[in-house]
Parts: C-alpha cells; structure tokens; sequence
C-alpha cells in the first residue's frame, strides 16, 4: 500500500492563475500536480470536496480515484473547477506511480512511440495568461520586455519573428492577430478590413521565410460562425497548419463540424474542452482535423490516455497544449511521446527562458525544435525547494 498523508496546494501571487498540488505518501514519496485558472477556487475545492477523500488512500488506485472524481453530480461538464482540481490530483498520482516504479510517466503509460516530438513556438510574451490583467492586446505604447517578447513580436513584424525562430530550430509558430477585433465574446461580424489587417501577419510570414516554418492561427473562442468562417476562408491562401478554436462554444459539434465543411484550413479543438465524452462527440460529427487537449484541464492522464486513444480510433493526429505553467508542459510531454497519433506540443520560448526555472527543478530539453523525452522517474521535474518557502507562499495543507 502507498497511502495518502497529505494533500498540500501552493499558490503565489506573482503568478495567481496557477496552482500547485502536492500528494504525499507515506513511503516519502511527493507526487506534483497543478492546474490553471480560478486558483483560489480550485484550492477551495481540493480541501473541502477531494482531501477528505483522498486521505488514507491507496495512491496507487489511480483510475478508481479518477472515476470518483470526475463523475459526481454537479460542477463536473467541462474544464470547471472541480475537473481542473481533479486533473491536478490525477497528475500527481501518475508522478508518484512513476516515483514508486523509477520509470517516466510515458513509460508507466506502457511505452513512448517516439524519443521526441516537434514543438511549436506559442509567441506570447513573458507573462501572458498568467497574471491578472496580464498583456493581451499590443498597444502603440508597449515595449519588449525583452528579446523572445513575442506577441509584441508578431504585432509589430511578424516576419523578423518568424526568422528568429527558424535561426533556433523552430519549425512551427502560432499568432493571434484576430483577437483585436473581436469587439465581443461570440463576436457575429468581421468587416473585410480588418481581415485583411489580421492576414498581414501570415503575409509577413510567408514573405520572410517561405514554407520553413508551419503558422497556426489561434482565434481563442472569440467568434460566431459566420465570422469564423470568413476569417478561415481568407487564411486558405496562407497554408496554415490549423485554425484554433475559431467559435465561441467549442463543445458545438454540429455547429463546428459545419465549418470544417466550409473550409479548406484544417480544425484544431480544443484545449478548452473536459473529459474524453466532449472528444468523441466532436470526432463522431467530424468536426475536427486536429485534436488539441489540455491536460490540467481534461481530467490529467487518466482522462487524457482515453482521449489519445479516441483520436487514435479516428486517426487524428493530437497536439498537447501548454500556455499556462511548467508542470502542464511536463504532462503534456509526457502523453505526446507516448501518444500513437501525437505530432506536436506546444511550447513558449519566453515562459521557458525566465519563469518556468524559477519555479522548477528541471526543463525539457529542446534541441532543433524538437523535445527530448525526459528519463527521471515520474514527471521529471519537481517543484523547488525554495518556492514552499517564499514568504508569499500560499500553502493550505490538509493531513490525515
């Protein structure tokens, strides 16, 4: 038996979307986990609703305590709160079965299909998505905050952008330039203008390095369908690998699969989705070419390895998404490499030059655009040891 002794979440100010979940055991082993958005609230739901239960566990009962997590009855469609605190536990179960046996995750998971695996460059800036009020549109007044300050980068000269990244090895990059003009969530209209604006990015690209480099085009839920459809038809000149989450319920399989129809640029969807049954919905309408899941959103790797194996089913290649936190890059790693259809993981190069070591013991290794699979056991990484310490710790333990 491995028991459960103690759930523990860090959170830190600096960095208020993230939250980082600890299971101890009484072999003295530390699983880690984390998830992503409403800190505060998933902390909430890690002490009062899973904690209780988990105490005193066998932590090596992980898709049984995977099954009473993630199917209760209510709060639980979709990446909601108590899923991204489910996906957190899920995480750190894998990382200490990884611990117990000396293996990677992707080994635990039966064995990697690959030794590595493409990334793509997500061209955000040092601390988009993670604070507060963080930076999301680029402003005349904005300077780089540095030199991989990359979404103000593709704002400003999206072809020098993509030349820098060709020069490090990167063969894949995704911009947004859509966003600014999406007046409102489920925005219905897009003046011909503005698409033309939105496109100038691809052309810089294009012109720049020619077919080098892959662009993806993130439209992060913003449109309806009509306004999609306009954006995707217009980006068909530009061979884009993908257009990203382009309506504003992604869980709409009719209404997605009735875009794919109408376009020739491929589908990716979607991080935002929780749960292998949101996936199949949209596999069986067909409404995607490219299957992209979040892994601290979806319900961790248990949840995760039956939505690889759907893709698998519908021979769609899967993408692991991280624009959010460290750990999340590790598990998505971890999945892609094992994956049967798995092609790309994302990663930010300006995440991974600054912060992400801050907070963590180990990185992947990138090396000519690809990640290298990690060999410590587990996640293979690990929180520092000097962030439970910081005087602006956050930590809430709950201990049997």
């Amino acid at each position: 038996m491995s028991k459960i002794t103690c759930v523990r979440t860090l959170r830190l100010p600096e960095r208020p979307k993230l939250i980082w979940l600890e299971l101890e055991t009484d072999e003295g082993l530390i699983g880690l986990g984390e998830t992503f958005r409403g800190a505060a609230t998933v902390e909430a739901a890690v002490h009062e609703l899973i904690a209780p239960g988990l105490l005193g566990r066998d932590s090596r009962g992980i898709e049984a305590i995977s099954l009473e997590l993630t199917t209760p009855y209510v709060g639980y469609h979709s990446a909601s709160a108590e899923i991204r605190a489910a996906s957190a536990v899920d995480i750190a179960l894998w990382d200490l079965k990884g611990q117990r046996h000396g293996i990677p995750i992707h080994e635990a998971l039966g064995g990697a299909c690959r030794e590595r695996i493409r990334v793509y460059n997500t061209c955000a800036g040092y601390e988009f998505n993670t604070q507060q009020g963080a930076r999301r549109q680029i402003t005349t007044a904005d300077r780089a905050q540095g030199p991989y300050d990359d979404q103000l980068a593709f704002s400003r000269d999206a072809g020098a952008l993509a030349v820098s990244l060709v020069e490090e090895g990167y063969t894949a990059m995704k911009i947004w330039p859509f966003d600014q003009f999406a007046r409102q969530h489920g925005a219905n209209s897009i003046s011909l203008d503005d698409v033309r604006k939105g496109c100038e990015a691809f052309r810089q690209i294009r012109q720049a390095v020619g077919d080098r480099i892959e662009i993806m085009c993130e439209l992060h839920s913003l449109w309806d369908s009509t306004a999609a459809l306009r954006i995707c038809q217009a980006l068909e000149a530009y061979d884009v690998y993908w257009v990203e989450d382009p309506l504003c319920k992604m869980d709409d399989a009719q209404a997605l699969a009735d875009l794919r129809h109408r376009t020739r640029v491929p589908i990716c969807a979607s991080e935002t989705l929780g749960g292998s049954t949101a996936y199949r919905d949209l596999l069986a309408a067909g409404s995607l070419d490219y299957l992209m899941l979040d892994l601290v959103w979806c319900g961790g790797f248990t949840e995760a390895r039956k939505i690889a194996a759907l893709a698998q089913a519908y021979n769609k290649p899967l993408a692991p998404h991280d624009c959010t936190g460290p750990v999340a890059l590790f598990a998505g790693l971890q999945l892609g490499l094992h994956a049967p259809t798995a092609v790309l993981q994302e990663v930010v190069r300006a995440s991974l030059s600054t912060w992400y070591g801050e907070l963590v013991t180990h990185l992947p290794q990138i090396d000519g655009g690809f990640a290298l699979a990690p060999s410590l056991p587990g996640l293979g990484t690990a929180l520092r040891p000097e962030v439970r310490t910081r005087a602006d710790a956050i930590i809430r333990e709950t201990r049997c």
